[in-house]
């Protein structure tokens, strides 16, 4: 069984959406759909990957439900496609967001991060905060602890 199948496997969030990401490119790909771009040449030089690999993890994508293909057709070409965000894939935005701002962090080396994420109402940087439920804003890890959820497995009883 190869990683990714292994992470898909278990009863995890963490490890099932790793699975779903787990080759950098599909990180990247998922990146720049974000960022709008959408058709297939305008990735792969963007990205400087080989089309048979871009090809392969767009497949992919659209398999998981996390990108759609649409097909474009300009007057006297030839049908192409354009991928876009399924509503799954716009909500990896903020993984993306969040592994941004760790490599912002701790990545970014001297210079600073190469690009700053600004609010288009005010212009203040964005920074991402956890909130629980009731609006409480959490600062710190121990704030939080975790608990079984519904989806949790549960545990086999020793016959008696």
């Amino acid at each position: 069984m190869d990683a990714r199948t292994a992470a898909a496997s278990q009863v995890c969030s963490v490890a099932r959406t790793a699975a779903l990401l787990a080759d950098p490119w599909t990180v990247l790909i998922v990146r720049d759909l974000g960022r709008g771009v959408a058709r297939f040449d305008e990735l792969a030089h963007g990205l400087g990957v080989a089309r048979t690999v871009l090809s392969r993890r767009l497949s992919e994508l659209v398999g998981d439900g996390v990108v759609e293909r649409v097909d474009y057709r300009e007057p006297g070409a030839r049908t192409r496609a354009e991928y876009r965000l399924t509503r799954r894939g716009r909500d990896l935005g903020v993984v993306l967001a969040a592994l941004m701002d760790f490599g912002d962090r701790h990545l970014a080396g001297d210079a600073g991060p190469p690009v700053v994420r600004v609010h288009t109402g005010c212009g203040a940087p964005v920074r991402l905060m956890s909130v629980c439920a009731a609006g409480h804003r959490l600062g710190r890890a121990d704030d939080v602890h975790l608990e079984p959820g519904p989806g949790a497995p549960v545990p086999e009883q020793e016959p008696r």
